[in-house]
């Protein structure tokens, strides 16, 4: 069966992702993506796929995958049984990694670490350990401190022993042209998502016609090309929300969308509340939070 892509937006002012989710969950499938990804389970037992490695899991296993290796994590569960929280994640890109390095020469030694994990790494009892404490303390740490546990996981994980889970010989048969042409379209419309972009405009990027280009992203992306945008546009006005005082009306229009009604509307069947009232709810739980009595 081939793998679905797996579109990862993080957070525009951080250079990483770690989160957690439940199971089932629409990210719990058959799967590749372009970026490291540190996979941590905190509960269930079932079955793992990496690449052509199959092989049994229980709480506490502890995988990186490089980039585009298919990978899954299949619970087994009684019928109509969910999990709340089952998985820890850090996910980062190969060229923000490299910059590291780079910067760094310390940091060469992650290098094995990052080789490896073209195949899998899977790491022992004590690396387990260590990465549920440094992936919970990120889930709400500071954004210095986020960096601080993150390179810190990492330079332990370089050090620890660790197993590869796909064979040598494995090819993940992902067509690197394919792959090619949808991570330019991707990365254009990162960086072209707040203006006026339209679909015609990657059509002619990619040599296609229009109604090749909408059966090729949607194919590859699950999505249209209009709801991909939004899908940014709309996370990115979750944040200027959140961080900024902006008015509504203002954030609308830097996001790219140019109708203040269409706004409302979107972000209503999005986050089933208006951007006012998202921002009051924000706005409240940050005052909870702060108000509460400081841990001794």
């Amino acid at each position: 069966m081939r793998p679905d892509l797996e579109l990862i937006q993080k957070v525009q002012y951080q250079s990483f992702r770690v989160w957690s989710h439940g199971y089932p969950h629409q990210v719990a499938r058959w799967h590749y993506h372009p970026e490291y990804e540190l996979h941590y389970l905190r509960q269930t037992h079932g079955k793992m796929f990496v690449g052509d490695y199959i092989g049994d899991f229980g709480p506490g296993n502890l995988v990186l995958v490089g980039p585009n290796i298919p990978h899954n994590w299949v619970s087994e569960l009684a019928p109509r049984v969910s999990i709340v929280e089952r998985d820890l994640v850090l996910q980062f890109g190969a060229d923000f990694i490299q910059d590291c390095m780079a910067l760094f020469p310390e940091f060469g030694q992650m290098q094995n670490l990052l080789d490896d994990a073209r195949l899998g790494a899977q790491f022992g009892e004590d690396a387990e350990v260590r990465a549920d404490e440094a992936l919970s303390a990120m889930l709400t740490a500071s954004d210095a401190r986020r960096v601080i546990l993150f390179l810190d996981l990492l330079d332990y994980l370089s050090r620890a022993p660790r197993v590869m889970l796909a064979s040598p010989s494995y090819d993940p048969g992902v067509d690197q042209r394919r792959n090619a042409v949808i991570n330019q379209v991707l990365s254009y419309i990162l960086e072209n998502y707040t203006s006026d972009l339209r679909e015609a405009d990657l059509a002619e990027l990619t040599r296609m016609s229009c109604a090749t280009f909408s059966r090729f992203f949607r194919k590859h992306t699950g999505l249209t090309f209009v709801q991909y945008v939004n899908h940014l546009r709309l996370n990115r006005a979750c944040e200027l929300l959140m961080h900024s005082e902006l008015p509504v009306t203002d954030i609308c229009y830097r996001v790219g969308f140019n109708n203040v009604s269409h706004f409302n509307h979107q972000f209503l069947q999005k986050k089933q509340m208006s951007p006012s009232k998202f921002r009051a709810c924000h706005l409240t739980q940050s005052n909870s939070a702060l108000s509460q009595p400081a841990m001794q």
